[in-house]
């Protein structure tokens, strides 16, 4: 099975009526975290990263809803009742990514945003904003493939330590999205949606 990408770019905020359409597809427990944000455009980027997952799991397998979430020691989410289904959802400013498969799968996006050369030097060694994101979503992608966290975070390794694979793909301009895989599966051509493409 190719490794399946979902991507959506929000253009706009949701209005309530959107927002109230796509909070089903939410998780109650991520539901109750949302509901307690002071500013509730936060909510904005996970409701539609649950809603893209949606989508691909709606398009390969015909589900209609979501099944429950577990999490695992990590607290990674899962479907503990089809451990057949991977996957793991990124959100920033604007976007969401959504990476789908058979096996663990890590993913992240990031909006290519103003950083300053010495933390771009300290945390990356980088010397533009894009070598830094890239170098952030590399790690951020390695922490989400096995739900580690920051540890996974904050230190670079050799892509191949750990028998990963990385690839960045291409979502949305100003951007940079990779994704980690241990499979030597390919990825699927990144399906791209808008917010009207979800109502």
């Amino acid at each position: 099975m190719k490794i399946q990408l979902i991507s959506i770019r929000l253009t706009r905020p949701l209005s309530d009526d959107e927002a109230a359409r796509l909070l089903p597809l939410v998780p109650p427990e991520r539901r109750r975290r949302l509901a307690n944000l002071k500013d509730p455009m936060l909510a904005y980027e996970p409701i539609c990263a649950y809603a893209a997952l949606w989508l691909g799991l709606n398009a390969l397998y015909g589900w209609r809803e979501l099944p429950e979430l577990s999490y695992n020691k990590y607290g990674k989410p899962e479907f503990a009742a089809h451990p057949e289904v991977q996957f793991n959802l990124s959100h920033t400013r604007g976007a969401v990514l959504v990476g789908i498969h058979d096996q663990p799968v890590g993913v992240d996006i990031e909006r290519i945003r103003p950083v300053s050369e010495r933390t771009m030097q300290r945390i990356a060694g980088a010397a533009t904003q894009r070598e830094f994101f890239e170098s952030w979503t590399r790690r951020e992608s390695r922490s989400k493939w096995g739900g580690t966290g920051l540890a996974a975070i904050r230190r670079e390794a050799s892509p191949t330590m750990f028998g990963e694979r990385f690839e960045y793909v291409e979502t949305f301009p100003d951007y940079v999205a990779c994704v980690c895989t241990h499979s030597d599966d390919a990825l699927d051509k990144v399906r791209r949606f808008t917010l009207s493409d979800l109502m």
